[in-house]
């Protein structure tokens, strides 16, 4: 069986018995179910508010399936814009060839995914922005200049400082002031 059939039969298993409020993801073939936290969702929001100042609401995503590279990687990143052009696929999802940003708010139990296969699946996607809002630290990370399964660039900015990413292929500038911390 291949990967992606095993990925949708995994997915429909898991739809069936996920409680409700939990987001589920696929991180290189184990299966992650992390409940939706105030602060998560205050960040998220915060974000998905500032970008649809720039982008249709049609491009911008939450906890939406996207396929990554490598084996077994079926993602719900909080945040992902998709280009304005793009289409689902056949199989009804969002190709990573379409990703222009991608955030993650860190949790605690899958904070190592983050910074570790999620960040090399993306890279290796080519997705070209990708930011990690880290309430524990009160920091957010900016990964730039995807080169093979990592990125060649990193911003660190603390919370309360605006996080330039005018010059990125997202064109924009996250405001970080009112981001709460856990």
């Amino acid at each position: 069986m291949n990967d992606v059939r095993a990925l949708d039969n995994l997915f429909e298993s898991l739809e069936r018995i996920a409680p409700e409020g939990y987001r589920t993801e696929v991180v290189e073939g184990a299966v992650f179910m992390s409940p939706q936290r105030d602060t998560s969702w205050e960040i998220t929001l915060d974000i998905v508010e500032q970008l649809r100042t720039k982008y249709p609401r049609t491009c911008v995503k939450s906890d939406v399936r996207v396929d990554y590279p490598g084996h077994l990687n079926g993602f719900a990143s909080d945040i992902t814009l998709v280009a304005e052009d793009a289409e689902k696929t056949p199989r009804g999802l969002w190709s990573c060839d379409d990703v222009e940003f991608v955030a993650e708010v860190i949790s605690k139990g899958t904070a190592h995914n983050d910074y570790g296969p999620k960040k090399a699946a993306y890279a290796l996607a080519g997705v070209p922005v990708y930011l990690i809002a880290n309430p524990y630290q009160g920091r957010c990370h900016v990964y730039t200049e995807p080169k093979e399964d990592s990125y060649a660039c990193e911003l660190r900015v603390n919370y309360g400082t605006d996080v330039d990413m005018t010059t990125t292929a997202l064109g924009l500038l996250i405001k970080t002031a009112h981001f709460p911390r856990d």
